[in-house]
């Protein structure tokens, strides 16, 4: 065996996959490596709302036992799955007192039928805000600093990746719930376009912005990913490397741009001159102030949506639920229906228009946080500032962390690519280049 087993955790996926197809190792050996490190790791952690071994040991076993013509093309590819998304066989509590049932609901969310009907391994459920809403974060650590926040509302999702836990997971995003954990755990996140993977058999939120997100420690495995959820351009890129010399991109600070502070002004300064050495064109972009106007606008959809969303739980559990989420359903901001539509209706006339923009450059460039994850604070336990995720999730369009900066602490930190809606195969093809350079000269490597 090429790889000693107690080390087998530190692969990605695609890695592992390649093991398990040429027979070096079984998905039962994969998975107790995985486990040996959520044993060692996850008291310190916290990634977890529920993991059983035996469980997913009789899930890798019943794996192993299949025939080569009847293995799919994630054959024993561990996921972890945020706890907002239905799983017919664990538990789903939406981190809420108001689901504390350890009763599976007997269905699985669409996104997990096609993960097992393409040979995946759930190996769990993630930790999350209540209903992936509000800011008051699980025990999770970031996994990197365990005084830090791991990020959310996909804490757990992000922490277990981030900390070799698994080497899969899923998260969900309403503001800036995949890319600012993505950033916070050092690993890669993609927020595809809205709506291109189903989500069917989550909890929603708000109908415009929530949005299933992917998490992996490499592109190769979001590749993967991509591939089974069929996320597919209209125009397929050329299957070779891109090459970064020539290639254009354009550095959005946006609106939000007072907010970032030295971690992300550093990244991004030294995110421009590495493309730079090699041959790419940067050009600072200024959006205009039809994009400012998203700040006032966005709060209008969610609100409004929220609103809907929480209305059964209010009226079947008010005594447990957040603050947050009686305030939506209770409209305490006072966002009218007039209110409501001009926001659907203003930033509805601006995908077209970002979507013209981000088509001039290989990727746009923008500040996935406004800096390295936050010091964890009681008792709120503040999951971090999403200011720089709302646009291009209102926008709906698809958004990928690329890490490999560090901030002032030492911490992991990274920069997102934003592509025009439905061009997920462009984002990972620049993604993949760009994610070679950053990672190898960014000045952040893990300590784990």
């Amino acid at each position: 065996m090429p790889h000693a087993l107690p080390e087998l955790h530190r692969l990605d996926g695609s890695s592992a996959l390649e093991l398990i197809k040429s027979n070096q190792i079984t998905v039962e050996d994969y998975v107790q490596a995985l486990i040996k490190r959520i044993e060692e790791r996850d008291p310190v952690v916290k990634g977890w709302a529920h993991f059983n071994q035996d469980e997913a040991l009789a899930q890798a076993r019943a794996l192993d036992a299949l025939p080569a013509d009847k293995r799919g093309p994630l054959h024993g590819l561990p996921v972890a799955v945020k706890d907002v998304i239905l799983t017919k066989d664990m538990p789903t509590q939406y981190n809420s007192a108001a689901y504390v049932s350890k009763a599976p609901i007997a269905m699985d969310a669409a996104c997990i039928m096609t993960l097992r009907s393409s040979g995946a391994l759930i190996l769990g459920k993630t930790t999350t805000t209540e209903f992936a809403t509000c800011q008051r974060g699980p025990l999770t650590t970031n996994p990197h600093d365990s005084t830090r926040t791991a990020g959310g509302s996909s804490s757990g999702s992000g922490a277990v990746v981030g900390d070799f836990q698994c080497p899969i997971s899923l998260g969900t995003q309403t503001g800036g719930s995949t890319i600012r954990p993505g950033s916070f755990n050092g690993i890669y996140a993609l927020k595809p376009t809205w709506n291109s993977i189903s989500r069917e058999g989550l909890k929603i939120y708000s109908l415009t912005c929530d949005t299933l997100g992917l998490y992996a420690r490499s592109v190769a495995d979001l590749k993967l990913l991509a591939e089974v959820f069929r996320l597919e351009d209209d125009v397929t890129p050329p299957a070779t490397p891109l090459s970064l010399k020539g290639a254009k991109f354009g550095f959005a600070k946006t609106h939000v741009w007072p907010r970032a502070t030295e971690g992300t002004q550093n990244a991004w300064e030294k995110a421009k001159d590495l493309l730079k050495e090699e041959g790419a064109e940067v050009e600072e972009i200024d959006l205009g102030p039809e994009f400012e106007e998203i700040w006032r606008l966005y709060p209008y959809v969610l609100a409004g949506e929220g609103r809907t969303a929480f209305l059964g739980d209010f009226l079947t559990h008010p005594d447990v639920l957040d603050p947050l989420i009686l305030s939506h359903v209770r409209n305490d901001t006072k966002i009218t229906r007039a209110q409501q539509l001009e926001g659907y209706d203003k930033i509805a006339a601006l995908r077209p228009k970002i979507d013209a923009i981000a088509a001039r450059y290989d990727a746009l460039v923008t500040p996935s946080t406004t800096d390295e994850a936050i010091k964890l604070e009681e008792p709120n336990r503040f999951t971090g500032d999403a200011s720089f995720n709302l646009m291009w999730t209102v926008l709906q369009v698809p958004v990928m962390n690329i890490p490999g900066f560090k901030g002032p602490s030492g911490c992991p930190l990274g920069l997102s690519l934003v592509a025009p809606r439905y061009h997920e195969q462009k984002l990972l093809r620049v993604g993949e280049a760009v994610g070679q350079v950053w990672g190898e000269r960014g000045g952040w490597k893990s300590a784990l």
